[in-house]
Formats: C-alpha cells, structure tokens, sequence
C-alpha cells in the first residue's frame, strides 16, 4: 500500500518504522527537522560539545516497556538518570527539595513552621488515600474538587501537589487544578509515584534522545519530506490526497494523521461529525521554552537544586514555570550548567541564552478524557489513521503505543 504519515513525532516515527519495510511509506514534515519533541541541541563549550536535550528527557523499564522495547531493538543505549524535584515560591519565599532531608530543610526555618510539616503529612496522606480513586469510575471529578474535599491544606495543594503535576505535564498550574482526579491517580500509581519504595529507575538516551531518531528512521528515510507542510487531506472512496503548502499533491491507499489533534483536525478537508466531535475536544497549551545557562532562575542555595526546579512566580501565571537542570538529568559533566527553562524568558539573562523554542502539550479535562476514549470511532475509518502521545498521558510510551494501535491492523507490531 502507498501510506502517508503526516508528522515525525515519536508517533509518526514508530508508524514509520514499522510500516516502512512492507509499504511504500512517505513523511511529510513541517518543519525543517524530523523529532518533534525529540531535539537535541549540540553546544560547543571548552574543549568539546555537548549534546542537550530540550524536549524528551528521561524514561524508566517499568513504565516506559513498550518504547523500552523499541530502544532495545534499535539498539540504542541508556543510562541512569536522577529524578529530584524542588520548589521556590517568590510570592511567601518558600524553598525545598525532598530529595535528603537536608535539601528538604534547606530553609531551617522551615523545622519550626506547622504549616510545613502539615504539608508533608498531607503528601503521606494523598499517597495512601488516592489508590482509592481507582476503584472508582468517577471522571468528572476535578483534582481541584477532590483535593478540597478531602481538606488537604492550602499548603499541600499549592506548594506541592499543583507544582508536581503541573511540571510534569508541563501545564499552567489553574489548568492542572481542572484535571480529571482518576486520571491523575491512575497515571500517578502507575508511574509509581504513589511508592515510597520501589519507585521506577529512571534513564536518559545516551548521547542525547536524537540518537534514536536515525535508526528508527532507517526504512523510510528517503521518503521523509521536509520543509513540506500538508494543507489539506482529501479523501475519497479509493484514494487518499494530500495536499502541501507548495501546491505538491498525492495521492495515496491511506493516511496516517501523527500530528496534534488540533493540527489533524485543521487538516481535514471534510471532517466528519465523529471526528470534529473528538479532535475538536482535546486542546493543547504552548509553552516557550529556553536553553541556556543562567543559574539565578534556580533555587538560590544550590543545596536545593534538583532535576526539576519548579518556580512560583510573584504573579499568578496560566503557564507552568520550570527549568531542568540538564547536567543532573543527562549526566553531563560540563563546565557550564544547562538550563532548559518553561515560559520564564524574561528572567533569563540574554548573553546565557543558547536557544529558544515553542513546544505545545496536551490539556486534560474530563470532558476531553471523554473524547480520547473514542478513538476506535476514527482511526482506522475512512482510510484515515490518528496517532500521537496525546490519546495516552501525553509521554513518549504513550506516543509509542498510539503508533501500535495504528499499525496493529496492518499486521505490524513491535519486533
């Protein structure tokens, strides 16, 4: 079959990849780089370079088995990661870091303060009560109503939890507020974040998560279009067209939409009911991150850095504020520390500033889980596949076992 997959995220790589060596398989990719969240940059410093990730990060065997999977047959190494996570509220002056109770206390203030202890004894009361979630079938409930239900303290919620989730998923701290509370627990417990013990091991690609991105695209690269957005996706009885912004048309047997699902959705020509009705309710939110090596946009005694830094801001923001601290997360040991920071360009000094991008990430609402769950309802009709981290939690996996839902009915599946 002459297949189209539109989009070189994780997703369309996979669908790629395993499609590629049985099909006449072509790419079409928007930008002038194939990846997506997947983008290393290479940074000259001292005597060599240094290859940072600004997307893609880390993963773990546990919770990562099918893209671990994936790795392991492409041959592509690893290595260990450290996970840590810390907070600085500019707006009470909080800081802490519950990687050691030294960087816990890091603030020794904070040995005699109620409010604190409260909030670490909410944290061991969320890790035993939210299990209980997931008996549950409710997914209305926001995490915002959950967590006031159950009187966890102000502290808790927004110093604690709200700034977790919404590091992780890179969302603004009010829109985390409308996630759905199962989801949450669910991603949660299987993520293993709900263990004191046994927590998941969490790893880096070696030599930058790119390393990946020229063996998975090995039998279809010369069919990878680049600089070549798609403007419209027709389709008929027998037949499939695309058509790009250089006024390029094809046709093909079937098209595999592996962008966002506000980009799928825009893409159709005639959609249909079902598919407005689904594309049409699962936003995303831009963020604008930077790498860059300015230090000051982390915690101010270095005792509480982590791998993670989330910052609250003097003012409310509707976007997630967040830097990682490369070298901790990829083990680089460089002269220079590497930032990559979310939304807080304007604290950044401008000599430090290496490169920018605009990443966006998917919203959870229930209304929009509602939506994913009927993703049987388009994909795969209409000569039409849909892919993307955005039906799962939104992570690499995710994007992963998208691609295996699409070319599950072609006969394809992981090696």
């Amino acid at each position: 079959m002459r297949i189209a997959i539109i989009g070189t995220g994780i997703s369309g790589m996979t669908c790629g990849y395993l499609l590629g060596g049985d099909h006449e398989v072509t790419a079409y990719e928007a930008n002038s780089r194939i990846g997506g969240h997947t983008a290393t940059v290479d940074v000259p410093l001292g005597h060599r370079t240094w290859p940072v990730d600004t997307g893609f990060i880390v993963f773990n065997h546990r919770t990562y088995p099918h893209f671990t999977r994936l790795m392991d047959h492409l041959g592509v190494a690893s290595q260990p990661s450290v996970m840590s996570f810390s907070l600085q509220d500019l707006r009470s002056g909080l800081v802490f870091c519950p990687s050691s109770l030294n960087a816990l206390f890091v603030q020794r203030k904070n040995l005699i303060r109620p409010a604190f202890y409260r909030m670490l004894f909410d944290a061991w009361r969320f890790r035993r009560q939210a299990p209980k979630l997931l008996d549950s079938a409710d997914e209305e409930t926001t995490l915002e109503a959950y967590l006031r239900a159950h009187r966890y303290s102000a502290e808790f919620i927004d110093r604690f939890l709200i700034p977790m989730g919404a590091a992780i998923w890179s969302a603004g701290p009010d829109a985390f507020r409308g996630f759905p509370a199962r989801f949450f627990a669910e991603f949660f417990a299987n993520h293993g974040f709900l263990n004191i013990l046994d927590q998941p091991r969490w790893r880096v690609i070696r030599g930058g998560s790119r390393s990946y991105i020229g063996p998975i695209t090995r039998p279809f690269a010369n069919r990878i279009r680049l600089n070549r957005p798609v403007v419209a996706v027709n389709r008929a009885a027998d037949t499939v067209t695309v058509k790009t912004a250089d006024g390029g048309v094809d046709d093909f047997d079937h098209v595999v939409i592996a962008t966002h699902s506000d980009q799928a959705l825009a893409l159709l020509a005639d959609p249909s009911e079902s598919e407005r009705g689904i594309l049409g309710r699962i936003g995303y939110q831009q963020n604008q991150v930077v790498l860059h090596t300015d230090t000051a946009v982390l915690p101010p005694r270095p005792a509480a850095w982590a791998s993670w830094n989330y910052l609250a801001p003097e003012q409310p923001s509707d976007r997630v504020a967040l830097t990682y601290n490369m070298n901790m997360l990829q083990g680089l040991d460089a002269p220079e520390t590497f930032c990559v920071s979310l939304n807080i360009g304007d604290r950044i000094d401008p000599s430090r500033i290496i490169r920018q991008f605009v990443y966006s990430h998917p919203i959870y609402t229930p209304d929009s889980l509602a939506a994913r769950r009927r993703h049987a309802e388009i994909s795969g009709v209409n000569r039409t596949s849909f892919c993307g981290a955005y039906w799962g939690y939104g992570f690499h996996e995710d994007g992963v076992n998208s691609a295996l839902a699409v070319c599950r009915p072609f006969g394809k599946g992981l090696p």
